[in-house]
This record gives C-alpha cells, structure tokens and sequence, in this order.
C-alpha cells in the first residue's frame, strides 16, 4: 500500500439541507486548528513527515511546501531551532496526524505535504564522483537507507526506474532522515539503456551482485564511477549484468556471506569512495 492510497476520499453524511452532519462538520479555510481534513493527496503530493525529513525540506530552497501540519511541541521546538516554516503551519493533534500514516509510522509532531524536487536527467549529471543506479528495489525502507549512505558518501545521484521502485515519499523519505533533500533521483524508463548512455558519458559501471566474478575489493575502479545494486533475492537482472562493464562480488568472512541490500550499498560505497580517493 503506497502513501496516497491512506488518503480515502471523504464520504460526507449529509443532513436533509446538504450540511455535513457531526464530525464531518469542518471549519472554513483559514481556521487556527482543528480542520486537519482526512483527504486523498493529488498524485504528485510527496508526503513528508518526521523531524529530519520535514525540517530538511523546509531549508531546501528547491522544495516548494504546499501543506504543513504541526503540533503545538513540534511548533514550539521549530521556533527553539530557528527553523521557518516557510508556510503558515495548521496545528493539529498527533493523532490527527497519525490518522494520514500508517499505524507503525513514527512523525514526530510534523508532516509536510509537498511538490516533488526537479528531477536532473542522465545527460545533465555531473560526470564526477560516485552514483548509484538501483535495479528494481521496491522496498522503501531499503532505498531510504541507501540513500541515507548515498548522503553520506556525497553521492551525485540515485538512477532508479519509473516502475518497480518505490514512491519518492512517506516511508522512503522517513528512512532517508532527510537525505531525499540532498541526493537527487534520476528515475529513466529502461534501465540497460541508461546504462549505456552513463557508459558513453565516461562512467565505469560497476554491478554488483552474489555471483559476481571477481571480488569488488579486487577490482580497479576509475571515476566517474556507477555502483549498481540489485533487489535481494532476484539480485541484477540479466540485461542489466551483461551492459555492466564488470560485475563483482562482496566477500564476506563470516558464516553469512549475504547482506542485506542497503548494508551492501554502503559497503561497496566506502570500498568506491577509498579507491576514488574520495575518504581518507
């Protein structure tokens, strides 16, 4: 279930008259609280919620905020950090703003609705330094914590694809902690042939999967340099194996030479980045 799909269209109860009856009785626009209306999002919403996530788009310039909702701690802890809202903020509940996210998600006081970040393209990335191309990962916890490490790494930018990826919001945004701000995604049709054109571009396209044929420590790597990861289990498909220039391998010491998709990302970034001479 993806994040809008939590925003169910109002079903008002109408008395004989047409006024909305009860609790669907809502106050005009510009009322100070209480009007946080259970609504469904336009489909290119981005739903921000948590501290970092939130507080991170408001000081990004290029995020346009449409909706902020608050509550009165939240509020409070904004002005105590010198945070501008950007936007009036509607202060709510915690539970009015539980009631827009899953029972599980964690929001901290806060949720931000919001205008997707201009989007670069693959011709328009820097041809330096580090991205990551993700081969059909669709849990967004996972992607939320890769890119976390992609921040961490100064990762130019994330390509994924337009299907069998998660929605760049919620839950992806949450597990990022505010890393969506800073880490730009490139989201491409077919995923072989923007491998080909970062290839033609300079890079040195790197796959990594379990049946890799050399180990990645081993494998001499040049900047600009793509990591490519595919999803646990299916690891990369084949189209995208053969179009990498070298498909590698993580070997692990210990009983389990498996990781987990998101812990392999940032290991393979510090092995990247050591051989870029990125870290020292």
């Amino acid at each position: 279930m993806t994040e809008r799909d939590r925003y169910p269209k109002r079903q008002d109860q109408r008395r004989p008259g047409g006024k909305p009856a009860g609790k669907d009785r809502w106050p005009r626009k510009g009322a100070q609280r209480g009007s946080f209306r259970r609504e469904r999002a336009a489909d290119d919403t981005v739903i921000l919620y948590g501290w970092h996530s939130v507080t991170l788009a408001l000081a990004n310039p290029k995020r346009t905020i449409r909706k902020l909702y608050a509550t009165e701690n939240a509020l409070r802890r904004l002005m105590e950090e010198n945070i501008a809202p950007r936007v009036a903020p509607e202060i709510v509940r915690p539970d009015q703003i539980a009631a827009k996210l899953s029972p599980d998600a964690v929001h901290q006081g806060l949720l931000a609705e919001a205008d997707p970040l201009p989007a670069p393209t693959i011709d328009t990335l820097p041809a330096e330094g580090i991205v990551l191309v993700l081969d059909q990962i669709t849990d967004p916890h996972n992607v939320g914590a890769i890119l976390r490490s992609a921040a961490a790494f100064a990762v130019k930018a994330i390509v994924t694809t337009a299907r069998h990826s998660p929605e760049v919001t919620g839950v992806l945004a949450k597990s990022a902690s505010g890393a969506l701000e800073l880490v730009p995604f490139v989201t491409v049709q077919n995923l072989a042939r923007a491998l080909t054109e970062l290839k033609q571009r300079g890079f040195h396209t790197v796959g990594l999967d379990s049946e890799g044929s050399e180990n990645l420590n081993a494998v001499a790597m040049r900047e600009p340099l793509a990591l490519v990861l595919g999803a646990e289990g299916k690891g990369l498909r084949q189209l995208t194996r053969e179009t990498c220039d070298v498909v590698a391998r993580l070997d692990m010491p210990g009983e389990i030479k498996s990781l987990n998709v998101s812990n392999a990302a940032v290991l393979a970034l510090y092995i990247g980045a050591s051989k870029l001479g990125l870290v020292r």
